[in-house]
């Protein structure tokens, strides 16, 4: 099992909620419904934000070789659908909405209207900040 993430504090906290209101922006101008944060799915990506800050590494799969459904699912969300978007180097929940909204695979998670909750993680090491999004909906 994966150990817990820490909770967010300061700048970290408000990124993660400044990141979903500007989800749920997108949404909106898309006719999707606003996504819902969930706890569960929160915890799996400050993890992984964490891990590959501390780890030194950019990936969805993890140095233990879990995918993010696997951890989205160790977190304790049965989910039916997930789906993960990572990034590292934006500065700013603004820059980082920027990037993932002009890269195809990542706006189809965000613009995904069968997608009902979202959990953002954030950490930061030597000055880069690497970025985790975790989308779900349960069974």
């Amino acid at each position: 099992t994966a150990k817990p993430a820490p909770q967010p504090t300061g700048t970290v906290s408000k990124f993660e909620g400044e990141v979903t209101s500007l989800v749920n922006k997108e949404r909106a101008k898309a006719g999707c419904a606003a996504l819902k944060t969930d706890a569960r799915l929160a915890r799996a990506a400050r993890a992984h934000s964490q891990n590959m800050a501390t780890g030194n590494f950019f990936s969805h799969t993890d140095p233990q070789g879990r995918s993010s459904a696997q951890r989205v699912l160790d977190a304790g969300y049965n989910w039916q659908r997930t789906g993960e978007n990572i990034a590292a180097g934006q500065r700013t929940p603004a820059e980082v909405m920027t990037a993932w909204m002009n890269s195809s695979g990542h706006r189809a998670n965000i613009l995904n209207c069968a997608f009902k909750d979202l959990g953002v993680g954030v950490a930061t090491r030597g000055g880069t900040t690497f970025w985790t999004q975790d989308f779900g909906t349960l069974r």
